[in-house]
């Protein structure tokens, strides 16, 4: 399985520059302020949202609008790439953008504006079958995620157009000028080839190259962070896929389920590579921006009980510390993929665990645990914060045993926080993406059951 992102080899150097007005390749960097006293939760939850939505706001790629792959306030970046915009990471924004509307961290018109400069990138911007790659340059071109990874890459598309669904959806009933903008997001979801994607077989590729066609030979065969690819692929209104697609590739014949037991929760699922105690929660947070969990079921699994579990026992895996690092405990736990002591790695539980806490695990899951999630939030902001927050909210990981706090952010990370808060919190995303009819076909197309109706 591709591990999600990227593997960092050696660090090039670009220096950041601080500036009144941004241009492209510069970043305006301030110190921040820790505002420390907060009336409410919920007005604590609000000012975490706003910090995690800049990253995608006053810290997109200015001519696209777009989320950076990563912003490093420290100025060395590997291979010269401060500018490269990330595909799944700008999805994962762009469902942050509806939130700063809701929450009036920018206006309406504000929110119409960047989306309108997004949507033009995105419809001039290399695609390969109608899908885009992992990175873009800021002139539209593919950025080779890798040497045979220049083509289109299905999963971190999916994210991009889950959330851009959720656009159409908030504007569908809009004034001229928001309606014109969810019509251009419905023509770009037509003209996505999910079908091209299964490659003459029964089962979703991930990469397509017009190079190297389908050598990078990566099926997506579950469990893992891919299922929204299968939700939409079986939704599309114009190359749908059949649904032995979902129950011959993703589901395997049925050998996805799985008896394991963790900590008294059962896993339900086998998470590839990471069967017996689950794997990095980002497999908990991608598919579910938009895609709403609660009774959720098909025939494998309820999937809020599988992301619950595998929530709590990410949790109480940390508490428990079976490799004694200082600092796990019960208000400092979250293993996900991230940055890490040595380049990039998709830390779970036993599973590349070498004493990295990434906070997006825990803030990410704060619909499945929020006691716990909360707890961790408080101790990262108010015990930590002095050596893990900055300009776009906490940095991407830390690890105390190792006095490891590298001030660096990474998009696919942060821009999940504000979202799935804002999921937490209100449904929002949920709401929206669920009210596709086209969604809810498709759904039922994979045997999917929904316990609840959704309508904008």
């Amino acid at each position: 399985m591709k591990i999600h992102t990227l593997l960092l080899t050696a660090w090039g150097v670009m220096t950041l520059t601080t500036a009144c007005q941004r241009s492209p390749g510069t970043i305006t960097l301030q110190e921040p302020n820790r505002l420390m006293v907060f009336e409410s939760d919920d007005e604590f939850l609000t000012y975490i949202q706003q910090a995690h939505f800049d990253y995608m706001w006053t810290g997109a790629e200015p001519t696209s609008g777009l989320a950076r792959e990563r912003i490093h306030i420290d100025g060395h970046y590997p291979e010269n790439d401060a500018d490269i915009v990330t595909t799944g990471g700008s999805g994962f924004g762009i469902a942050g953008l509806l939130v700063g509307i809701e929450r009036n961290f920018i206006t309406r018109e504000e929110g119409v504006e960047r989306l309108e400069k997004i949507i033009n990138f995105l419809e001039q911007a290399d695609r390969f079958h109608g899908v885009w790659s992992h990175w873009i340059e800021p002139t539209g071109k593919v950025k080779p995620f890798g040497r045979k990874d220049n083509g289109g890459d299905l999963v971190e598309s999916a994210f991009l157009i889950q959330s851009l669904l959720c656009i159409r959806q908030y504007f569908a009933e809009g004034n001229e000028r928001e309606q014109a903008l969810a019509e251009r997001i419905d023509t770009l979801w037509r003209q996505m080839e999910w079908d091209w994607y299964l490659n003459g077989k029964e089962v979703l590729y991930w990469h397509w190259s017009p190079e190297y066609a389908w050598e990078m030979n990566f099926p997506l065969q579950g469990y893992n962070e891919c299922l929204i690819t299968y939700i939409l692929a079986a939704s599309s209104p114009t190359h749908t896929i059949p649904a032995a697609a979902y129950h011959k590739g993703w589901a395997r014949g049925g050998e996805i389920r799985s008896e394991a037991i963790a900590f008294g929760y059962p896993l339900m699922l086998k998470f590839n590579g990471a069967e017996d105690y689950g794997g990095p929660l980002f497999w908990a947070h991608y598919s579910y921006i938009g895609l709403d969990p609660r009774g959720l079921n098909d025939e494998y699994t309820s999937y809020w009980n599988l992301n619950r579990n595998q929530t709590l026992i990410n949790y109480t895996y940390c508490v428990n510390n079976p490799k004694g690092f200082k600092g796990y405990n019960d208000n400092c736990w979250g293993l996900t993929a991230s940055y890490s002591l040595d380049g990039y790695k998709a830390h779970a539980p036993y599973r590349n665990d070498i004493g990295v806490i990434t906070p997006t695990a825990a803030l990410s899951s704060f619909p499945y645990t929020p006691e716990e999630s909360m707890k961790a939030l408080k101790h990262f902001y108010f015990n930590l914060g002095d050596s893990i927050w900055g300009e776009y909210g906490f940095y991407d990981a830390f690890s105390i045993n190792a006095n490891w706090y590298p001030r660096r952010y990474l998009a696919i990370d942060q821009c999940t926080i504000a979202p799935m808060i804002e999921n937490y919190r209100t449904g929002l995303l949920w709401r929206l993406f669920m009210s596709c009819p086209e969604v809810q076909e498709g759904l039922k197309k994979l045997g999917f059951t929904i316990n609840q109706v959704f309508t904008l």
